[in-house]
């Protein structure tokens, strides 16, 4: 027998409106597009915050360099 027709998705026979479906396919898209645009904003959170506790502990560093050599 052919391996296409064994595959679950041939002997799925959805039983609501047509119309339905295209809703419903749509509604994932958009859903998939809003995952993949908050991914890439929530990486972009994540490099600018890295940038900003770099300069945090460059400049905490060298205040404390300061701070050491007035000792």
């Amino acid at each position: 027998m052919n391996a296409l027709l064994k595959d679950p998705m041939f002997d799925f026979k959805p039983g609501g409106f047509p119309q339905m479906l295209l809703y419903e396919d749509i509604a994932r898209c958009r859903r998939l597009e809003a995952e993949q645009v908050a991914r890439a904003h929530r990486l972009i959170r994540q490099l600018s915050s890295a940038r900003r506790w770099r300069r945090i502990s460059t400049w905490a560093a060298k205040r404390a360099d300061r701070a050491t050599a007035g000792l």
